[in-house]
């Protein structure tokens, strides 16, 4: 074999996987069409955000590199939802985009064991036939050169790119992103092998130049205080730029409304699905036709440009027409573009061809990320990556994969999402996706560290500061149960406090009026911890109720989840099934009764059978 592992794409799925193969001491190839666009923000240069800043936490703790790029290139860091419960809470940071980038091409070009490689993947060389019923074996790739590059294990992580096509107006072209050649072939060589290949489509703003805003008559939203997204770092210290927020008018509407017939979304050239929960202004000025006018935010580019990003103004309309619409909002009067938007149409797999290993079904040795699954985001596909670049070596160990529970995280409800329902459109995580959200604030992502040392990418070094702050954590919680509130307090304590006079320190944080600053008199000792991680106990303390309530439920489904079904079972046969549930069942090849339980159209009936039928084996 001429490599361990094969990854196909320098996205950010793409940097997660081979990093991680070539970590656990694999000899990895990464091949890209540009390694100057290795880690490129394509759309909105910002990580995180709700939920996802939770993913990006989760990515670190297991021994990804996303957290780490963003905390030494950010230019802007807020809390989201700050004033809600602790639940839905989460950081995003604004990135400079070419430091990203930068940042990104240095790690991977630096990472012992991994090469890069400019070239197009154009088909796979497989053992035997890609098959469901009798799956063959990925032996390695061939490229648009005529390379036949040889490996036991091959990652797609082709991002937009695949047979990509955008759209402006009425100009279209073969592009993944605006001025770069798409990767064509290996679509339709995956189609032909028979994997379900689907097409989706996503779309990005125009992005304008910063000296030709008049920012007199936007709203200013300045930075906070930047805290780290990396478990591994203490403090960031990066310089920071603002935003600014303008809105949409009728005026806008109306020449949105005036030209729809000239957007290729509406005019009937774009195919595939475009993202619900991330529409174009001309899906809203549609959808929302009673809506008097919508956000829009000004991000900055980075610190070596004055190019601005329109977030909330994402179009495929002609570039007159984004002319006209873009200067008839506030501020933007006279405003220059640099690049237009546009909407960009690419295939993807179908993700319930994937086990949540995302290993294909159908073809071993083959695993696929990012938005090659139907996903979105910078996030979603940097979890994707680490995990298949995780499994693609658990594969050649003969180990047992790293699957992560709707319970354990917002990874593991993304993953078992996509490969127990599916999706026939660009899937985006949401805090709202998770049941058990109260159990995976991003403040608690490093409870996932545990599961990166067995994987073997946490060193010895960040091993040793997560028990430090294991013990930490304990030593609050214990000060906190001994430490009473005495008979006599002194001037200037919260008058809550009178009432728990005697009551342990704890029992007074359960208290919503006392915060974790009112106890501080008290026990003075715990001024010389982190104020996160007092935070982080405060939290735990105060909703402690609820978070019991949910790892009973939790545990519940891990027992569902613990009971294993046979992958290659023949449903059709099973009597007593009914007739969706056995088509179901055989598309999705559950691997535990869980996983059976939430597909759609399985029916409790069903899944006593089952039950009946894991026993037996």
């Amino acid at each position: 074999m001429d490599y361990d592992c094969i990854v196909i794409g320098g996205g950010h799925a793409g940097i997660e996987a081979s990093l991680a193969a070539a970590r656990l001491g694999y000899s990895t190839l990464l091949i890209t069409q540009n390694p100057d666009r290795i880690g490129m923000l394509s759309c909105n240069p910002a990580i995180g955000g709700l939920s996802k800043g939770n993913i990006v936490r989760e990515v670190d703790a297991l021994g990804g590199e996303m957290g780490k790029l963003i905390d030494a290139t950010m230019i802007q860091y807020r809390i989201l939802n700050r004033s809600r419960g602790p639940a839905v809470q989460a950081p995003r940071a604004q990135a400079d985009k070419q430091a990203y980038q930068s940042a990104a091409r240095t790690v991977v070009e630096g990472q012992k064991k991994l090469s890069v490689v400019m070239d197009t993947v154009v088909d796979l060389i497989i053992d035997g036939e890609a098959s469901v019923s009798s799956p063959g074996k990925i032996a390695g790739v061939i490229t648009r050169r005529g390379h036949r590059i040889s490996a036991p294990a091959v990652i797609l992580a082709s991002g937009t790119f695949m047979e990509g096509k955008i759209f402006i107006g009425e100009y279209e072209s073969g592009e993944g992103r605006l001025g770069e050649e798409a990767a064509f072939g290996l679509g339709s060589s995956l189609k032909r092998l028979g994997f379900p290949v689907g097409r989706l489509k996503t779309g990005t703003p125009a992005r304008i130049a910063g000296n030709s805003i008049d920012y007199s008559k936007t709203e200013l939203q300045e930075s906070e205080k930047p805290e780290p997204f990396s478990f591994a770092n203490d403090t960031v210290s990066r310089p920071s730029l603002p935003s600014w927020i303008t809105y949409t008018n009728e005026h806008t509407h109306a020449i949105i409304r005036e030209n729809i017939h000239r957007s290729p979304l509406y005019g009937g050239k774009i195919t595939g699905t475009g993202a619900r929960y991330c529409p174009s202004i001309e899906d809203k000025v549609v959808r929302f036709p009673e809506r008097e006018r919508h956000h829009v935010f000004i991000e900055p580019e980075g610190l070596y440009t004055h190019e601005m990003y329109l977030s909330g103004a994402s179009s495929s309309l002609p570039e007159d027409v984004q002319h006209g619409f873009i200067r008839s909002i506030p501020g933007l009067e006279e405003a220059h573009i640099v690049r237009p938007g546009y909407a960009v149409e690419y295939d993807y797999l179908d993700p319930l061809d994937l086990y949540p290993s995302l290993e294909s079904k159908r073809l071993a040795g083959f695993f696929a990320a990012g938005q090659t699954n139907g996903s979105s985001g910078y996030e979603e596909a940097a979890a994707q990556g680490l995990l298949a670049g995780i499994n693609a070596v658990m594969k050649l160990e003969g180990r047992p994969p790293l699957v992560l529970g709707r319970a354990e995280a917002y990874i593991g409800v993304l993953v078992d999402d996509l490969t127990t329902l599916g999706t026939k459109e660009p899937y985006r995580m949401f805090t709202s996706r998770a049941e058990h959200r109260l159990m995976l604030r991003h403040d608690t992502a490093d409870r996932l560290t545990p599961k990166g040392r067995t994987a073997g990418l946490v060193d010895d070094r960040r091993w040793e500061r997560f028990l430090k702050k294991t013990e930490s954590l304990d030593a609050i919680q214990e000060l906190l149960m001994q430490r009473k509130i005495p008979a006599v307090v002194p001037e200037g304590i919260s008058s809550a406090l009178l009432s728990h006079v005697h009551e342990s320190l704890t029992r007074c944080l359960t208290d919503s009026r006392i915060t974790i600053n009112d106890i501080l008199p008290f026990a003075p000792e715990l001024q010389t911890y982190p104020a996160e991680w007092l935070e982080r106990v405060w939290l735990d303390i105060r909703y402690a109720g609820y978070i019991e309530k949910e790892q009973r439920v939790a545990a519940k489904a891990a027992k569902m989840d613990s009971i294993k079904l046979d992958p290659e079972c023949d449903y059709h046969t099973v009597t007593g099934l009914s007739a969706e549930a056995k088509e179901k069942l055989t598309t999705v090849k559950p691997l535990t009764i869980g996983q059976a339980a939430r597909i759609p159209g399985v029916r409790q009936g069903d899944i006593a059978l089952l039950m009946v039928l894991a026993g037996k084996r």
